[in-house]
């Protein structure tokens, strides 16, 4: 897989589309920590004129007036900030989710061969989660840490005590230096955990997809006590994070309650001496109460920045890395396919293998014409297909489609213009109708039947009680193999290909319904290029050109009656074909 080169850090695209939302919500801070310093002040100066008896019941209602004052516009300020950053948090976790789905619509069948869908999924869940809290909550905190200090500090010296001040804030610093100290450990102890739910959600999809094969072998046991234990890991490498999380409050709020206890001690000490007055110390101690929150949030801060950046360095690596199969700056402007295939000296091997998968595939196959492929299994017959759909790149010179290598053939002109039925019949829990126009949302009705006719379901589907509205499940798992698989024609059908291809897309139905598909195929593709690969010649032996494939090269080739001459392989399939019905047919 190859890398892109290093782009600019990730979030800053993000941050600069939502500047704005960030400055407001910024200022809503700001405004919010600078008039809850006044609240200590406006106590002291009550409790200071309640004390001296200088205060009438106009001069309280006035003051009691500001401070409910201030309470509702930090009510209003918390709701302006909470809305401009937690909530442009989570469009930009919106859009990061977006953009890692398409990333990942992108990248080539190699990356999917080396990654487990448990993991990909930590990306789109955990991951991605931890990212929100670091650009929502964590950027809160940290810009709220160093305002709210800053301004607390500023009015405990310059409006009460510098010394009350110095020995009160003595003993705080000590919280951050444990969250320093713990931070260091929880970005790797999160990065474990990220993984340990990876495997864990991968352990899960593969059980669920498997369930029948689980069930038929009685294994229910065998994989309770294997998931209990990825669980059990699941669960530790929680837990480890959490014991973290559990030592910090405690720290912070027993350092601060000592803080405290110092200001009591020693204020009320400056308090009796005169230099400062009651109300002073009142003030002053609900300073130093705003002032452990900061304290405390620190730490988490820096929680939850040491999760999100180790979340951030996962996606980072992930977005990095560029398909292998993409529109080189080569391609040419072509907007139309007609369908003639050239092998030319084609030899392959899959990435990280030695060994050829082809070799020396030199092939032709004319617009209109139907290429019938047969050979054993692992032969190379499927590989050479994917070839051509550019599933993975061919040597440059090998395949040409019109005459053009297909590397200079824009990939969505190439793939458009290809109908595939592959080996596995894959089908989304969708309604039937959407599974058969999943190519376009502009198919009619009346196309969606046609080309359910063509590939012999119609009547299966119309047994339905919803009909074509009826959702197949995840998989297509209410439907037959039969079933499924003409689907899966008729998906490629209605496209109207000008190359179709049939990877063994008739396996799983009867001989009759076999014959019923082909028969329509040759009458609605008389103009049209198809490839069938098949392991019944019954499917294939009306093919204009057969090739025999075995160990990745063509060893015979010619049409069914010209290959049955030569009485090779093919001719011993033939033998053998007829033998089995034979004997069928007598049971």
């Amino acid at each position: 897989m190859r890398k892109i080169k290093r782009k600019p850090w990730l979030l800053t695209k993000y941050f600069l589309k939502f500047k704005w939302h960030y400055l407001i919500g910024f200022l809503a801070v700001v405004f919010v920590d600078y008039i809850q310093l006044q609240i200590p002040l406006l106590t002291g100066q009550i409790s200071d004129g309640l004390q001296l008896g200088n205060y009438n019941s106009k001069m309280l209602f006035q003051k009691i007036l500001w401070i409910m004052l201030i309470g509702l516009s930090i009510g209003i300020l918390r709701y302006i900030w909470r809305y401009f950053i937690f909530g442009t948090s989570r469009k930009i976790e919106n859009d990061l989710r977006n953009d890692l789905f398409n990333h990942l619509e992108k990248l080539s069948l190699k990356f999917y061969n080396e990654n487990k869908i448990g993991d990909l999924m930590a990306y789109a869940t955990n991951d991605i989660s931890a990212i929100r809290m670091m650009v929502g909550p964590g950027v809160l905190m940290g810009l709220d840490v160093v305002l709210i200090t800053s301004l607390v500090l500023y009015q405990m010296i310059t409006k009460i005590s510098l010394e009350l001040t110095l020995a009160a804030v003595v003993p705080l610093p000590i919280i951050a230096f444990g969250s320093l100290i713990f931070g260091k450990h929880m970005r790797s102890r999160f990065k474990e955990k990220q993984e340990a739910f990876a495997y864990m959600s991968d352990i899960v999809q593969e059980s669920i997809s498997g369930i029948r094969v689980i069930k038929a072998f009685v294994q229910e046991s065998k994989e309770v006590i294997a998931f209990n234990k990825v669980n059990k890991n699941n669960y530790d490498k929680n837990m480890s994070v959490v014991k973290l999380h559990a030592v910090m409050l405690p720290l912070a709020m027993m350092i601060s309650g000592f803080s405290i206890a110092v200001v009591l001690g020693y204020g009320g000490y400056l308090a009796i001496l005169g230099k400062i007055s009651l109300g002073e110390l009142v003030a002053f101690i609900q300073y130093l109460l705003i002032l452990v929150w900061p304290m405390i949030a620190f730490g988490w801060c820096l929680n939850i920045l040491s999760q999100g950046s180790a979340s951030l360095d996962r996606l980072e690596k992930l977005l990095h890395i560029a398909p292998d199969v993409f529109d080189e700056p080569t391609v040419q402007s072509i907007e139309k396919i007609k369908g003639k295939i050239e092998f030319r000296n084609l030899s392959f091997h899959y990435p990280g293998t030695k060994s050829e998968d082809l070799k020396n595939i030199a092939l032709t196959v004319k617009e209109g014409e139907t290429l019938g492929i047969v050979g054993r299994t692992g032969s190379g017959k499927t590989t050479l297909i994917n070839l051509l759909l550019r599933l993975y790149n061919p040597p440059r010179g090998t395949i040409f489609i019109d005459g053009i290598d297909i590397m200079e053939i824009p990939l969505k002109v190439l793939r458009g213009a290809l109908g595939y039925v592959p080996q596995d019949n894959f089908l989304f829990s969708e309604t039937i109708a959407r599974n058969i126009a999943f190519s376009s949302e502009a198919y009619t009705k009346q196309e969606i039947e046609e080309a359910a006719k063509n590939a012999n379901v119609h009547k299966d589907i119309i047994d339905f009680s919803l009909g074509y509205e009826t959702i197949i499940g995840e998989k297509g798992v209410t439907l037959s193999g039969g079933q499924k698989q003409r689907l899966s024609i008729a998906r490629a059908l209605i496209k109207k290909p000008p190359i179709l291809i049939l990877d063994d897309a008739v396996s799983a139905v009867d001989t009759h319904t076999e014959e019923e598909i082909m028969n329509h195929l040759r009458q609605d593709r008389q103009d049209k290029t198809t490839i069938i690969i098949a392991h019944r010649i019954s499917t294939l032996q009306n093919a204009n050109h057969i090739i025999v494939v075995d160990e990745g090269t063509i060893i015979e080739q010619g049409n069914h009656e010209r290959l049955i001459e030569q009485k090779g392989s093919y001719y011993d399939m033939v033998q053998k074909q007829q033998l089995e019905k034979e004997i069928l047919d007598q049971e």
